[in-house]
């Protein structure tokens, strides 16, 4: 045998053994778990002390799981509550693998496990909708609503009802009764929350008539009190405006008696200087407001209203 085929049997000896060797050890993570299969069936317990470990190569295979705490989020479901409310439920969750082997003999894999716990959580969840009011699964507590225009309006429209268990212990009760089952797969959870909850689409379309209605009796509220406020503030203008009216015809009548006064007093006076000359203009004055081109008069001729004139055609 020449040279260059034993060093090529050598060479594939060396890849072979190095191929083997690699396929002896394995690493577990401080993040994972490991269970060893061979020809399908798990060998002995999980391993989860991290570090370098070995295993028969070929035959036997390595199968990880996480450590770590892993999350789950279910789809949502129309679920009716105790008061015959169908609503919408989405919840999350976050579990852990506890028991490696009874995980993969259960369920195998993650994606299986999925499964499983939406199976688990799902039923106990609709359980627990339907074991409560509507009002119970929407609020935690009995804490007061903040009071505004409106608020004001919708509390009157509603009778206030008291939280005897609220949503966070709702979630509670999931949570506890999932836990019963989930170490059935291997499975631990920690935390099961409802994440939302929403209407199904009869009774938003219902929740908004109603809003609708609220609205329009605030806006009718907001309207009406405009209209009394300003027909209030009318009011105080008309009832302002006959006052100064009021004030100003007086002080109008206390100056023209005043003036009338100061005129009659200076009219008697000039009267007594000379009576005839006053009596004169006087009846001028008459003559001219009274007659004009157009005025025709029947009169006698001793008549006092034409002593002037007839005095005047004597001379």
């Amino acid at each position: 045998m020449n040279k260059p085929t034993i060093n090529l049997i050598i060479g594939i000896a060396v890849f072979i053994f190095l191929i083997v060797l690699l396929n002896s050890f394995y690493i577990v993570s401080e993040y994972k778990q490991v269970i060893i299969t061979q020809f399908g069936e798990p060998i002995g317990d999980a391993i989860t002390k991290p570090g370098l470990k070995m295993k028969i190569p070929f035959i036997q295979k390595t199968n990880y799981f996480e450590k770590r705490w892993l999350e789950w989020d279910g789809d949502s479901n129309e679920i009716p509550t105790k008061d015959k409310k169908y609503i919408w439920v989405d919840t999350y969750a976050r579990w852990r693998i506890s028991d490696p082997l009874l995980f993969f003999q259960r369920v195998r894999n993650e994606r299986g496990a999925q499964t499983r716990i939406d199976d688990i959580i799902d039923g106990e969840t609709r359980d627990a909708i339907a074991s409560f009011d509507l009002i119970e699964i929407v609020r935690s507590s009995n804490r007061e609503f903040e009071q505004t225009e409106e608020t004001a309006i919708l509390d009157r429209s509603r009778a206030v009802t008291e939280i005897k268990t609220g949503r966070e212990k709702i979630a509670h009760i999931i949570l506890e009764q999932s836990s019963q089952k989930s170490p059935e797969i291997g499975v631990e959870l920690i935390d099961v929350r409802i994440k939302r909850i929403n209407y199904v689409q009869a009774v938003q379309n219902e929740v908004f008539e109603r809003m609708k209605a609220e609205r329009k009796r605030i806006a009718a509220k907001y309207r009406s009190e405009g209209d009394g406020e300003s027909a209030k503030i009318r009011g105080e203008k008309e009832r302002d405006l006959k006052q100064i009216q009021s004030e100003a015809y007086r002080t109008a009548q206390v100056l023209k008696g005043k003036a009338d006064a100061e005129a009659t007093k200076i009219y008697a006076k000039a009267y007594n200087l000379d009576p005839e000359f006053y009596q004169f203009t006087k009846t001028l004055e008459m003559y001219v407001a009274s007659l004009d081109k157009e005025t025709w008069l029947l009169l006698s001729t001793d008549i006092e209203f034409l002593k002037y004139l007839k005095s005047s055609v004597k001379r």
